[in-house]
């Protein structure tokens, strides 16, 4: 597409998903419910497909447990959230308040390279669930996966019952076409997930945006942790996904007394410590200049060891480097996104503590952080001084943090807060994407508040859902999707009114777009 053609090509794509977001916000719990469950069940249908395809397209990660968060991120998503509603007013009638949801309209979600496909899921999902149309937008590197996940999705949601358009997907991915979308004021809201120039943009666009700040994980073992547990929980964190998920640990920190069991159980499980020479040559290729070497992002332990020189056993699946001193010049205190952790040693818990603080201070602050021990005075010691918004405690934090192998909000969207410079503090969950209208009653104790139990302003979508409308040479766009129904009203012949309105109603939408379009 050439560059003359990005902005009305971004302007279309919004009015489509402005029409179907119009639509949507008017259905209830029911429909939506029945929306949401079809979506969740067609990416668990192809999460083995999308695994495969994601690593064949972008050369990262590990095809089983991409599996694995494509799993979690649709059925999974669904599942954990299944009690709530997003939907209905909720009523207190103690506080003499009702609570009537607003979706945000149309969501720009912005996806990555390194978890594109489980992304597009969780976004996509969690928009569902909160009656958003949603258009995605993913990394040019992960562009054919993306897309096809979403038209994927995009069928089951038609197939269901939502209004056509609803999820939509940027085909040919570019900055020029991404920042029209960005600055449109068709987009409600963005929520962006990759590096820190995209969340940047997103916050610069003018739009209300969601965007996150990179991780670099510190983890702490203390003397009080079971030290055999601990160095499984840390490899096998480390070796999932080749550690593409922002919230693997990338600096261990262990106290002394524990230090030589810690190497010998972590070597067990399948880590190879590195010498001085070959934390050298380590450094000198992640690190050229100073700034990451994005080949080795996603790749698996061996790959990188046989860049530097380095044999390694066929068992080997995380490559340690040890280092001294927690500062900004040495680069294996950075974010790695690579199954390599550096690692250092301390005298005891509180010069952990003070490391692990380090850490965040040179990157990563308000993301996460990790602790293997069994005092709580540590544990709180650590999660009070060190600048992060989640501590995960005797787990991986790979799956820890993001909600996988805890029971924080299972999210690929982790919020760093004010600390972080992001406009949320919590993994990004359905809340986040809706507004609540609140009735508020007259407080005094005398003046009686109205029976709302089972009111609510939205209804079952009877008969067809419109097809968005198109000018008739239109001839660009594809073909609208034959119409789908969600429950059958009885047929209507012409003349009757409901009818009529309905076509009065389409018309006036076509006149209104005709309108925007010439004044653009």
């Amino acid at each position: 597409m050439t560059g003359e053609n990005l902005v009305p090509h971004a302007g279309q794509l919004l009015e489509r998903a402005h029409f179907a977001a119009a639509a949507f916000s008017d259905y209830d719990q029911a429909s939506v419910a029945r929306i949401v469950e079809a979506v969740a069940e067609a990416g668990h249908r192809n999460a083995e497909r999308f695994a495969a395809a994601a690593v064949a397209e972008t050369q990262m990660g590990v095809v089983d447990h991409k599996i694995v968060k494509n799993r979690a991120c649709s059925r999974g998503i669904v599942d954990f959230y299944r009690d709530q509603d997003y939907v209905s007013p909720r009523i207190d009638s103690a506080r003499k308040i009702v609570e009537i949801p607003r979706p945000a309209g149309v969501v720009l979600a912005l996806t990555p390279t390194t978890n594109p496909v489980s992304t597009v899921y969780f976004k996509v999902i969690l928009a569902m669930m909160t009656r958003n149309a949603v258009v995605v937008a993913p990394h040019p590197r992960a562009k054919q996966c993306s897309a096809d996940a979403a038209r994927v999705l995009a069928e089951a949601a038609a197939t269901a019952g939502a209004p056509d358009g609803i999820i939509q997907v940027i085909d040919e991915p570019s900055i020029p076409l991404v920042e029209a979308l960005m600055a449109d004021e068709r987009t409600d809201v963005i929520v962006a997930t990759g590096g820190t120039g995209v969340v940047r943009a997103a916050y610069s666009s003018g739009n209300p945006a969601l965007g996150v700040g990179p991780g670099n994980v510190p983890v702490l073992v203390d003397a009080t942790a079971d030290v055999e547990a601990a160095a499984r929980r840390i490899v096998d964190s480390k070796a999932f996904d080749n550690s593409v998920l922002c919230t693997n640990e990338s600096v261990l920190i262990v106290e002394e007394a524990v230090a030589a069991r810690l190497r010998s159980a972590l070597t067990r499980h399948g880590a190879h410590i590195l010498d001085e020479d070959a934390a050298l040559r380590l450094r000198e290729f992640m690190f050229p200049g100073g700034a990451l070497n994005t080949e080795v992002v996603g790749r698996d332990a061996s790959w990188i060891a046989e860049r530097i020189g380095l044999r390694v056993t066929p068992k080997t699946r995380v490559l340690i480097a040890p280092f001294t001193d927690v500062i900004g010049e040495e680069v294996l205190t950075h974010e790695k996104l690579s199954p390599v952790l550096g690692m250092t040693t301390v005298a005891d818990a509180r010069r952990g503590i003070r490391a692990a603080r380090a850490v965040v201070r040179i990157a990563g602050a308000g993301h996460s952080a990790a602790i293997h021990s069994e005092d709580p005075a540590t544990i709180t010691d650590f999660a009070a001084q060190v600048p992060v918004l989640r501590v995960a405690v005797n787990v991986g934090n790979s799956t820890g943090s993001s909600g996988l192998d805890t029971n924080l909000a299972p999210s690929m969207t982790i919020g760093t807060g004010f600390v972080g410079r992001s406009s949320i503090g919590e993994n990004l969950q359905p809340d986040n994407l809706i507004n609540w209208t609140r009735i508020a009653y007259n407080s005094d104790a005398g003046v009686p508040m109205a029976n709302f139990a089972g009111l609510s302003p939205w209804r079952s979508p009877a008969g067809p859902v419109p097809a968005y409308p198109r000018a008739s040479n239109d001839t660009a766009a594809a073909p609208a999707p034959a119409v789908r129904t969600v429950s059958r009203a009885p047929a209507r012949r012409n003349g009757d009114p409901g009818i009529e309105a309905l076509r009065a109603e389409l018309r006036a939408l076509v006149a209104e777009e005709l309108a925007q379009l010439i004044k653009r």
